[in-house]
């Protein structure tokens, strides 16, 4: 694990691997490896990663914040498990928020994001839309939640873009493990991006708002399939690896 900032390093402080800490567990229930309704305590993830039980408490306290994790202080923390009618209202509450953005924008007269802007989020776009269609599960994840959070970032206020990549986050919780188990993954998997980046360079905004509502309309049209598909005995599939250790911060740049 990181130790002092000699040799030119940089100095690891709690804070730093609270986050750390936090971003890999994330990652963990993002990926499925940390299953809904899992159970596990303080102890066991501090062992896990070789770190001291304080800042994985804080991390784990960040997480419940977000509405990750439940905890109980006598049996420790568990994965949180949204259901579909959950999932629903994430979309619907999603599809409000960025109407109300639209009809400010519309109001205000603002100006579209220049293409210089753009560059970066059409980057995130074309990586996104490639993983959905090669029904890529892993990659798609990182460049679809960076995607929104840049797009939003450069569309709307800190705050509202915030919000929003927590739903887009809890969203994707609650459909990974179902997706992996989908035989038809690929043809699920939303790849829209490029045309909504496409609307936003144009400054069309009566066409990204009908981009986004198809995204959103496709996340229901799935929720729905989901209801009517039977689940197996065992539950949705998922990858069962342990967590990863956390990264050395001295070798991030």
């Amino acid at each position: 694990m990181p130790g002092n900032a000699s040799g030119g390093g940089t100095a690891v402080t709690r804070s730093t691997l609270r986050q750390q800490i936090a971003d890999a567990l994330r990652d963990e229930v993002l990926a499925g490896r940390l299953q809904p309704g899992q159970e596990f305590t303080v102890k066991q993830i501090a062992d896990q990663y070789g770190v001291s039980a304080t800042p994985v408490r804080e991390a784990l306290v960040d997480l419940s914040a977000q509405g990750l994790l439940e905890s109980d202080q006598h049996r420790g923390f568990k994965v949180h498990r949204f259901s579909v009618d959950d999932y629903r209202t994430m979309i619907e509450a999603r599809s409000m928020v960025v109407d109300g953005v639209f009809r400010q924008r519309t109001e205000r007269g603002s100006a579209a994001p220049s293409a210089q802007a753009l560059l970066s989020v059409r980057r995130r776009a074309e990586e996104a839309a490639r993983a959905a269609r090669a029904g890529d599960l892993d990659i798609l994840i990182g460049y679809d939640l960076r995607f929104w959070r840049e797009l939003g970032a450069l569309v709307t206020n800190h705050y509202i873009s915030e919000f929003l990549h927590r739903l887009r986050v809890q969203a994707w919780v609650f459909a990974v493990p179902y997706l992996r188990s989908d035989p038809e993954l690929s043809q699920w998997l939303w790849s829209g991006h490029e045309k909504v980046v496409d609307a936003v360079t144009h400054g069309d905004a009566e066409s990204v708002r009908q981009e986004i509502h198809a995204y959103n309309a496709h996340a229901l049209a799935w929720a729905d399939r989901l209801e009517r598909r039977p689940v197996p005995a065992g539950g949705p599939a998922a990858d069962r690896r342990g967590p990863a250790r956390i990264p050395d911060a001295r070798s991030e740049r």
